[in-house]
This record gives structure tokens, C-alpha cells and sequence, in this order.
């Protein structure tokens, strides 16, 4: 597989193999700045830009099944059952059906794309993901002109998920783009970083990926995807629709109502780490002409 670049990101800017596996050297500071092969200058500078270590990524994150804390994942999401897995495919499609991982990407291209992630809590990282188009997905399930929208699930193991037993969230999770966004050829149905199998804790064994919006819309560990003529609820959406809107694009000129969304603090920077400027769309402008007309504060 060779890496599609989006954005600014180049194959420059991409973790070396060997300061990979040895990154715990890396989040030490200066000395693994310089495994990286940047001088600490230049480190600083690109900060924004160079993936985050798998150490980073696979311990600090939210998924709220397995506990509220960034480290609760990791520490809870072993118990997690990834096979056998099913995803029902189903609504508005010519081709429904429950389909194994590998059928649902059967045929399709897996690309490597380093995307940015930004958390509406305002912290971000870097991340190397492995996975196809959820456009191309769509297209082998044959969606209907009646079609809309796409909503998607997460599975619920209560026996393994202690965030369910305590009933942290109304599960399942449940999340949804507009049609013109879930076909946007940024928008990925990730299996692995780095090369890897996608952790537990990250969404194992397939995710989406939306590098636009705010995390929280790149739903974990699907077990069904439906298409639909209606806007599907959201979870967090239904929780707090002040908070947390529909569309949820990372946009720094809207504060979420109890903390500013104009700057970021950027995870595992070592000693460059600090809060850095978020940008409109996270970057990705690619995706402005899917909101033109709209008004980007009063539809969030």
C-alpha cells in the first residue's frame, strides 16, 4: 500500500518505521525528537503535522462503552469479542445483507491517509488510518435515489463493556452524515493504524472517519449502516443539541457553550507540546463547497 497524501501532509511529515517502534523514546522529549530526524526547531514548527505514536493514539481517546476517562479504553476495550463480526447493511439500498469485514471491502482499494483529529473537548492528534472510501462501500450496496442520509451503529456487548452496564450513555451509539458527505472521498471506513489491525479501544475492527468534523461523528466499531430520506439522531445530538450539533464541523468561530473551539492542545508533543490554532474544517477546505449557502454558526 502506498500513503494518499491529503492536504498538507507529505510523505516528510510521516513518523519514520524505526522511531515508530521505538516510541516511547519519542514521547521521552528531545531525544526522540531527534530519532524522528527533525531538529528540535523544526519539530516545534511542524508539530501540527507529524502522526502521532501509536502509544498516543491507543491511550488516549474516548469511547465511552468502555469508561469516561482518556485511559479507560485501553485499559476496558480488551474484553471486546471482534470475531466473528457482522455489519447489516440496510435501508435504502439495492444490496442489503449481513456482511463480514472483509466482504464489506471486498474489491476496494485500501489506502493509508494520515488525517488530522480534532476532539470537540479542543485537544487533537495525527493519525496514520488504513481503510477504504465509505463512498465505494455505498456504491456496492447500490444506494437509492430516495437515499439522504446514512446513519450508523456501534455494537453493544453489555457482558464486555463495563460503560454500558453502568449506563453511561443511552446505547447503542448511534451517529449519521448527509448523503454528499458520507460520499465525499475523504470520508473513510478505517481497519488499522499504522499498518496495523485497528485496536479495540480505537473502534477495532472497522470505524468511520470523518476528518472535518469533530470525533465524536467518526463512530466506532459499526454494526450496521442503513441509508435513509430522513436525518438520522445522533447520540450526542440527543443529549445536548446546543452542544453538540448535528454537523458538528470543526469550526474555530463557534465555542462550544463551556470552552473556547479557537485553539487546540495538540496530544504527545513532548516538550513543543501547547495549544496551536484550530483550523475551519480542521483544515480540510476541500469540504466548504458541501455547506455553501448554509450558515455555518447556526447550523452546528
Amino acid at each position: 500500500m502506498a500513503y494518499r497524501w491529503t492536504n498538507d501532509l507529505t510523505a516528510a511529515d510521516v513518523t519514520p518505521k524505526d522511531a515508530f517502534l521505538n516510541r516511547r523514546q519519542i514521547m521521552a522529549g528531545a531525544a526522540g525528537l531527534g530519532a524522528i530526524g527533525f531538529s528540535a526547531t523544526q519539530a516545534a514548527a511542524r508539530a501540527d503535522l507529524v502522526p502521532n505514536s501509536l502509544e498516543d493514539i491507543t491511550t488516549y481517546n474516548n469511547y465511552y462503552e468502555f469508561g469516561t476517562g482518556k485511559g479507560d479504553p485501553a485499559k476496558n476495550a480488551g474484553s471486546l469479542v471482534t470475531s466473528p463480526w457482522s455489519i447489516k447493511v440496510d435501508g435504502m439500498v439495492d444490496n442489503p445483507g449481513e456482511y463480514s469485514v472483509n466482504d464489506l471491502v471486498a474489491g476496494l482499494d485500501i489506502e493509508e491517509r494520515i488525517y488530522r483529529l480534532r476532539c470537540v473537548e479542543a485537544w487533537s492528534m495525527v493519525v496514520p488510518w488504513n481503510g477504504v472510501e465509505l463512498a465505494d462501500v455505498l456504491k456496492k450496496a447500490g444506494v437509492q435515489s430516495r437515499g439522504k442520509y446514512v446513519a450508523f451503529e456501534t455494537v453493544v456487548q453489555p457482558d464486555n463493556m463495563v460503560g454500558v452496564r453502568r449506563g453511561v450513555l443511552d446505547f447503542p451509539y448511534v451517529e449519521g452524515l448527509r448523503m454528499d458527505e458520507a460520499m465525499h472521498p475523504l470520508t473513510l471506513l478505517a481497519t488499522g493504524i499504522y499498518g496495523e489491525p485497528l485496536a479495540k479501544q480505537n473502534g477495532a475492527p472497522i470505524r468511520l472517519v470523518v476528518p472535518w468534523k469533530y470525533g465524536f461523528k467518526s463512530i466506532k466499531s459499526i454494526v450496521r449502516i442503513s441509508v435513509t430520506d430522513r436525518q438520522p439522531p445522533t447520540t450526542w445530538n440527543k443529549i445536548s443539541s446546543r452542544e453538540f450539533g448535528f454537523y458538528s464541523n470543526v469550526n474555530p468561530t463557534v465555542d462550544h457553550p463551556r470552552w473556547s473551539q479557537a485553539d487546540e492542545r495538540r496530544i504527545g508533543g513532548g516538550l513543543f507540546a501547547g495549544r496551536q490554532e484550530t483550523l475551519m474544517f480542521n483544515g480540510y477546505d476541500e469540504v466548504a463547497s458541501l455547506y455553501a449557502g448554509m450558515d455555518l454558526k447556526a447550523n452546528f
